[in-house]
């Protein structure tokens, strides 16, 4: 390899890891509302990013990366939903006349809020393309071509999945419970919260598996105890930080307030647990727009 390649090369993964980190958030929302949940809806932002990274350098040409990301992020939600034998399909009907201009009626702008209002577990109740159209389009605000182009769509049948889906989305939300069901916190993470709120670090790391796992998204993974014992080093220097347990997509999570007097939680902690150890922590920490649509509930 010449020095003009290697060089080429390392602009290129300069330049995807600026727009990654721009592009997270967005990349998050789109996939979240796919898959239906803001934890996993994170997993594939990662999964994406990591194979955008392991395919930059067999490309000849660089591609037009945000495209190029939200194609990659596509095709892994849609790996996720075929893995949970959740898909769904729906023959297309004729387009329906859909406004797509720099200044929408009000009609237009209410079907929007009310897509971006939406809580994120409730878009699964949409056909798979349906629900890609309307996220892209009403959350996302991508115009109508570069949607028929990211989903091998004609612009037509963007319009009929979107008129469809509006609809559709409009009764689900007519009928969906407003509030999640709010259920009280198992003992081991009582305990978690309880020595992570007075700083008993080490009654903390007294409860790590030997192999446990940590992940903060955009840092490499830490595994063993000991390496993993440093993230609540890391924590203690912080200080202020109030945990408090609570749920969110039917798993029991951690909410974290950047303060005990903070009105609401900043982000979120998830812990896989073996008996009474944990074996995976997995901390929103670096993440927060996680929490953009998490329907996070505190434990009574």
């Amino acid at each position: 390899m010449t020095n003009g390649e290697q060089s080429s090369k390392a602009d290129r993964r300069a330049e995807l890891l600026a727009l990654a980190g721009e592009l997270r958030p967005e990349l998050h929302r789109y996939c979240s509302r796919l898959v239906g949940s803001v934890i996993e809806g994170e997993d594939v932002v990662q999964d994406t990013l990591a194979k955008a990274f392991l395919a930059l350098d067999g490309l000849t040409e660089t591609p037009q990366l945000r495209p190029w990301l939200f194609r990659i992020a596509h095709n892994r939600a849609l790996d996720m939903l075929r893995s949970k034998a959740i898909r769904a399909a729906e023959p297309i009907e004729a387009a329906h006349d859909v406004v797509d201009q720099a200044s929408p009626d009000p009609v237009e702008i209410l079907m929007r809020q009310e897509a971006v209002k939406t809580a994120v577990s409730r878009f699964t109740e949409l056909p798979v393309l349906q629900r890609s159209v309307i996220v892209l389009k009403d959350v996302l605000d991508e115009p109508l071509a570069d949607i028929a182009s990211l989903l091998d769509l004609t612009i037509d049948s963007v319009k009929a999945h979107l008129a469809r889906g509006r609809a559709r989305l409009r009764a689900i939300n007519e009928k969906a419970s407003p509030l999640p069901e709010i259920k009280s916190s198992s003992a081991a993470v009582e305990r978690y919260v309880a020595l992570f709120n007075r700083g008993d670090w080490n009654g903390l790391r007294a409860m790590l598996a030997d192999d446990v796992k940590l992940n903060q998204s955009t840092h490499p993974v830490r595994t063993g105890s000991a390496d993993v014992g440093m993230f609540f080093s890391i924590y203690a220097k912080i200080g202020d930080v109030w945990l408090q347990p609570a749920w969110l997509e039917r798993r029991e999570v951690i909410a974290v307030f950047d303060s005990r007097l903070a009105a609401k939680p900043s982000y979120f902690m998830w812990l896989e647990w073996h008996g009474s150890e944990i074996t995976f922590i997995h901390d929103y920490k670096y993440v927060r727009y996680v929490m953009e649509g998490a329907e996070l509930t505190i434990s009574p």
